[in-house]
């Protein structure tokens, strides 16, 4: 269900799009290609006075990274389309192969604030990184399925939120070897692994 209509009138001002892609390669690792674009919804001119007619990006950037089963990164890659300061900002895009040895699950957003935060990064660039980690758990969900049903291993998503409660109904349903139930709800113990990628 959409946002009921505003009850005040609005004047757009700014839209950023965030689209993220996941991919199965042949040699058996994984690509995500994220990509942000920051549009404004009225014409401006820049401080050096040239224009920027409405709709045209102002930030349009890419960040490609492979990882392995594990959800480490094993090669990074950034590009810039657009970005304000022309080469002042593209001149960072090397400096995003130092995700490589990053883990997505494991700590991921604190390593890449302190590695690429203020001047050590593109704010834009960082901001699209942060994102990562839950696309690539929805991309490698079905390998984890599969994983699971052969393993017979607790999916880490349970208790990883209020949907996914171990004493919850949705559980119950889609889960029901790893439903407790409220009269159980002290048995379950949730996975510090899943919390582990939201940091």
């Amino acid at each position: 269900m959409p946002l009921p209509p505003p009850d005040i009138s609005r004047t757009p001002l700014h839209t950023r799009s965030i689209r993220v892609q996941g991919f199965a390669r042949e040699d058996g690792l994984w690509d995500m290609e994220a990509e942000l674009i920051d549009v404004k919804a009225y014409d401006f001119f820049r401080a050096d006075g040239s224009a920027m007619p409405a709709g045209r990006p102002i930030h349009h950037m890419h960040l490609r990274i492979t990882i392995d089963d594990g959800y480490t990164i094993v090669a990074a890659q950034a590009a810039y389309d657009a970005a304000p300061y022309g080469a002042h900002c593209t001149c960072i895009e090397a400096a995003y192969q130092d995700l490589v040895g990053m883990n997505l699950l494991k700590n991921f957003r604190q390593r890449v604030k302190e590695r690429f935060g203020r001047v050590q990064g593109c704010t834009h660039m960082t901001e699209l990184s942060l994102v990562l980690p839950t696309a690539a758990v929805q991309s490698m969900a079905g390998r984890r399925r599969e994983n699971a049903e052969k393993t017979q291993k607790r999916p880490f998503q349970l208790d990883g939120c209020h949907a996914l409660d171990v004493t919850g109904p949705v559980v119950q349903t889609h889960y029901p070897k790893w439903y407790v139930g409220e009269d159980n709800a002290d048995q379950a113990a949730p996975d510090p692994s899943f919390f582990s990628h939201t940091t």
